[in-house]
């Protein structure tokens, strides 16, 4: 399950990154504001993701962490559709017509994830240990919201977690390679091109340091959140594939919604 994520970078650099078809000028905020750090973004939240428009070329488009089936009548069911299990997504009502029509990119440099709860739920930041951005495969919908209007959103396609997660949880978010974002982004890709690019990453794609519980608590989003666990306990059992003890701030709104994704996903 991939239930935070990071984006520190620059319009610069996410415009060279995904070759993108616009000015990294226009790679701005929604409202048009400079792009600014996050360092705990939650589902409900928008997140740039990369969609291929009607001449093929690369765009960033923003869109609701959390996706809204075109079907749905309401807004809410997003809360529950953070992610998408990529084994079962071409097949769910929620989204195989994403999966088939409507896939993205989103645009990251890093995500956290949570050792189980009897085992301290304890954070964890991934990063690319080559210093790249993170490319994660995405589904996007046009759905309707409580009050008739359109809802853009998204979720992020998980797998079977790889040797840089162990210890830690059993998922993981689909990281693409740039070699793989043609295709991923084309409608008529075959189907099983997308499954084989929908697996854990190699092995030492990631680096992973155990971090405050700061990041617990959604309303924190500053740079204190990638801050190491003060005690370093965490950081040496995590080598060890053991946990450091740690618990999930009492006010966090958010802990029911993991625990209710993490079925969904």
């Amino acid at each position: 399950m991939c239930g935070r994520m990071t984006l520190t970078r620059s319009g610069n650099e996410i415009a060279e990154y995904f070759e993108l078809a616009m000015a990294a000028s226009a790679v701005t905020e929604p409202e048009g504001a400079p792009l600014r750090a996050r360092y705990n973004i939650a589902p409900s939240q928008p997140v740039p993701t990369i969609l291929r428009d009607e001449a093929g070329r690369r765009v960033l488009r923003w869109k609701t962490w959390g996706l809204v089936p075109s079907w749905s009548q309401g807004a809410s069911i997003g809360g529950r559709l953070f992610n998408a299990r990529s084994e079962t997504a071409d097949t769910r009502p929620s989204f195989r017509g994403a999966w088939k029509r409507r896939r993205c990119l989103i645009v990251v440099d890093g995500f956290y994830e949570w050792t189980a709860r009897n085992r301290g739920h304890q954070a964890y930041h991934f990063r690319s240990r080559s210093g790249a951005l993170l490319a994660l495969a995405g589904l996007f919908e046009s759905g309707q919201g409580e009050g008739g209007e359109v809802v853009e959103s998204c979720t992020v396609l998980t797998t079977e977690a790889n040797a840089d997660l162990a210890g830690i949880h059993p998922r993981m978010p689909v990281i693409l390679e740039p070699k793989s974002f043609v295709a991923w982004l084309d409608p008529a890709s075959n189907p099983r091109l997308l499954k084989n690019m929908a697996v854990p990453a190699p092995p030492r794609t990631l680096s992973r340091q155990a971090v405050s519980r700061r990041v617990h608590d959604p309303r924190f989003d500053d740079a204190e959140c990638l801050l190491p666990e003060i005690s370093g306990s965490a950081q040496a059992q995590a080598h060890s594939g053991q946990t450091a003890e740690g618990t999930l701030s009492a006010g966090s709104e958010q802990g029911e919604l993991f625990r209710r994704a993490e079925k969904e996903s």
